[in-house]
């Protein structure tokens, strides 16, 4: 650790970003880097406390309180603070198999459990996180792991979203024949059809399974296992499987009109979007698809944020945004203290577009959608919301929100994005691979384990936890690709 009480002599600062005049003229990354020099300052307000919440990763009152893949957070910073960054990024490695990924899209758990923010702005550790994976990858230190030695054991990892590239990637370090299939045209599962590019960049995805493909891990997409390809085909020609898929089964809004034409799943048009990019070489975007158009977008979590960014580039008239919960404080209530994850109101970037284009914010809490309504054509015209309010449940003395009886209101839309959340995995998955699901339909296993109710079927991610942060799903792939190894081989060094 630096010597220095950087916490003391030093505020807070972030990485500049690009305006949202300039920004929202495109879809590139608009999260930009500190110089050398700042960002080691940024590093010293480090406390290296002797209890480091940050990388503790244990649930709290129900939420995350720290990093899941237990990054030794004091240790990474007091090396970036001393501008020792090769030495960073080797120690950052030991934990994390993707910091690239989380250094752009996480909520940064570990900085909400930093005990520099109980009285002050936490450490800015997810873009101390950033600066050295980049700097790994400008000075060439970032390999594949291609192996010495292969174990002639062969595992296959269905799905490329960041929990199987976490396995895929471990498992072919160790020496294992790894295949990973994917249903869509290209890598990266939620990372590249779930993320706008200008939250995480698709050449990052790129140059990752390059390095990937380059130490041998074999990548075969478009192959939807479970339909285009049986299981039976799978667990008889490798040793092991791995279910990675994802809870890609969105929840609906089943009210009057939802056959309109003009609704759209939240996770179906942002893909839509970012392979029209992608296709085109970031020549085209489907305008087509929000310009001059009403927008509503039901849900406001990360989802939600995205739709709202992603639509005021592609030209919206108006985009609205409902949460059916009511308004968060914007202080930690003494029901909810450090170090919790903080349950108080954020304007991610989204909303802070939305307030310079239109000039509010555009979410509206305690609301919902009582009826769509639809032209003679069956196009959505308009929408009913209609308002919420939190009632206790006698039997289980939860809160649960229910429509306020006369608070019905018409407002103009042309376009419904729903981003409700996810249900769990996708039943055609888990039938033809004959594994149990729990209550929410995501793949059971033993408490703390992986391996499924089928011999040598394994699963990890979102599939198995349910809808959850990349951080998890790094974490759950890394500890998925432990278990496979030590069933293969009798013990793991990973």
């Amino acid at each position: 650790m630096s010597t220095r009480a950087g916490f003391l002599e030093y505020k807070r600062v972030d990485g500049p970003v690009r305006c949202e005049e300039e920004r929202l003229k495109d879809f590139q990354e608009f999260h930009l880097r500190l110089p050398a020099k700042p960002r080691q300052e940024q590093a010293e307000r480090c406390m290296n406390c002797g209890v480091p919440f940050c990388q503790n990763g244990t649930m709290i009152a129900g939420m995350a309180s720290g990093c899941p893949l237990h990054n030794l957070v004091p240790e990474i910073n007091g090396l970036v603070a001393q501008g020792r960054l090769e030495e960073a990024y080797r120690r950052l490695t030991v934990t994390h198999s993707f910091p690239e990924f989380t250094s752009r899209v996480c909520p940064a758990l570990c900085e909400a459990a930093c005990t520099c923010g109980v009285h002050d702005a936490p450490v800015g550790t997810k873009e101390n996180e950033k600066e050295v994976i980049e700097f790994a990858y400008e000075q060439g230190l970032v390999q594949g792991g291609k192996p010495a030695v292969r174990t002639g054991k062969r595992v296959a990892v269905v799905g490329s979203g960041p929990s199987g590239l976490a396995a895929a990637d471990l498992l072919n370090r160790r020496g294992h024949e790894v295949t990973v299939y994917e249903r869509k045209d290209r890598i990266g599962g939620l990372l590249r059809y779930g993320i706008p590019n200008m939250k995480l960049d698709k050449s990052v995805i790129d140059r990752r399974i390059r390095l990937m493909e380059e130490a041998g891990v074999r990548f075969l997409t478009g192959v939807d296992v479970g339909k285009d390809v049986p299981a039976s085909s799978l667990t008889d020609a490798y040793d092991s499987v791995i279910l990675a898929c994802g809870a890609s089964n969105p929840r609906d809004i089943n009210v009057p009109g939802r056959d309109a034409k003009g609704i759209f799943f939240a996770v179906d048009f942002l893909g839509m979007v970012t392979k029209r990019l992608l296709d085109t070489d970031f020549q085209e975007s489907p305008d087509e698809l929000v310009k001059g158009k009403e927008v509503i977008v039901i849900g406001g979590g990360d989802t939600g944020n995205d739709c709202v960014g992603t639509c005021i580039r592609l030209g919206a008239k108006r985009v609205t945004q409902l949460e059916m919960m009511p308004q968060p404080p914007k202080e930690r209530p003494a029901s909810n203290p450090w170090p919790e994850w903080p349950r108080i109101l954020k304007v991610d970037y989204g909303q802070e577009e939305a307030i310079w284009k239109y000039g509010s914010d555009p979410r509206i809490y305690q609301t919902t959608v009582k009826e769509f309504r639809k032209d003679q054509k069956g196009r959505l015209k308009e929408a009913v919301l209609i308002s919420l309010q939190p009632v206790k449940d006698e039997k289980t003395g939860r809160l649960k929100m229910v429509p306020v009886e006369g608070s019905e209101k018409k407002v103009r839309a042309s376009l419904v994005l729903i981003a409700a959340g996810f249900l769990g995995s996708e039943r055609y998955v888990t039938d033809s691979f004959s594994v149990s699901t729990d209550a929410r339909t995501n793949v059971r296993t033993e408490p703390g384990k992986h391996l499924t109710d089928r011999k040598g079927v394994y699963t990890a991610g979102d599939m198995h936890r349910g809808q959850s942060l990349v951080v998890w799903a790094i974490a759950e792939g890394r500890n998925a690709a432990r278990e496979v190894d030590e069933a293969l081989m009798g013990y793991s060094n990973l």
